[in-house]
């Protein structure tokens, strides 16, 4: 049976399933107004809009997806959601972690999106093929068909979207860039403690005005937001394993249970609790 997550003020919903073989979470939701709040995800995200208007920013870009057209966002991208007309919008998503992804492109030698290196060359995309590919591969997913349907659209999938795929040479980085990796990676081995601005100034051997400026050109994030949104992907991932959220907060860097509560409701418009229910069945 499918958990679902429902607000009785606005008509929103949200509902959540996660394959435990493959790691895959399937979303199906509708949305009015205001969706989320600018946030990114470990994931591989490929989606469509079934019903209405869905308009977000991503890629410092806005984007308008109605039926028929696919969406596409690779991991880290920065991205929000909300709905232009009164009606809302309904869309289904996948989540594709980034290790399966990189695991079944390689066995097929079509590439890899797991690194910051490749992109999608587009945001959205008007194939009917990717299009109807991702619906079949959801509904394999979140109604759970069995393995053999779940496996082969989700192959087909891949090998759509491998076309899709744009692999950007390492030595198209510039210097900034890859200062600004080495500060991303400071704050990914440092997530659950207390850094400050100085203190990835020193690391990046930049003043802190400077830093905030190509960390955010090279990231789409401020660092702290950046580290607010690793936090939360990082706490996706122990919620799914069924650990507690007043544990989890902490290990992550939230200052106590409700202060992660909030951040997860801005970015999932549900609570750590809800998302843990609906992946694992386990009560908080």
């Amino acid at each position: 049976m499918t958990a679902s997550s429902h607000s009785t003020e606005n008509r929103d919903w949200v509902n959540l399933r996660r394959d435990h073989d493959t790691g895959i979470e399937s979303v199906h939701a509708h949305f009015t107004g205001h969706a989320y709040d600018p946030h990114a995800h470990d994931e591989v995200l490929v989606g469509v809009t079934q019903q209405g208007t869905q308009r977000f920013t991503c890629h410092r870009a806005l984007h308008t997806s109605t039926p028929g057209r696919a969406i596409l966002i690779e991991p880290g991208a920065v991205h929000d959601g909300h709905a232009p007309q009164s009606e809302g919008f309904t869309y289904v998503m996948l989540y594709l972690p980034q290790t399966w992804v990189s695991g079944m492109l390689d066995q097929r030698s079509l590439g890899d999106i797991s690194t910051l290196q490749a992109a999608f060359r587009s945001t959205l995309s008007e194939d009917a093929f990717l299009n109807t590919a991702i619906q079949q591969a959801f509904y394999a997913v979140h109604q759970r068909e069995g393995r053999l349907a779940r496996d082969q659209s989700l192959d087909y999938l891949l090998s759509l979207l491998a076309r899709q795929l744009y692999t950007r040479p390492d030595a198209e980085l510039s210097d900034a860039t890859l200062q600004m990796l080495r500060v991303r990676d400071f704050l990914h081995d440092c997530m659950a403690q207390d850094v400050s601005l100085d203190t990835l100034s020193r690391e990046a051997g930049t003043d802190r005005f400077r830093l905030t400026r190509q960390f955010k050109k090279a990231f789409g994030q401020s660092p702290h937001a950046y580290l607010v949104s690793l936090r939360l992907r990082c706490a996706r991932m122990l919620l799914a394993q069924g650990v507690r959220p007043a544990q989890v907060a902490i290990d992550v860097g939230f200052a106590d249970q409700s202060h992660l509560g909030r951040w997860f409701q801005r970015a999932w418009r549900m609570s750590p609790a809800a998302y843990q229910r609906q992946c694992t069945n386990v009560l908080s």
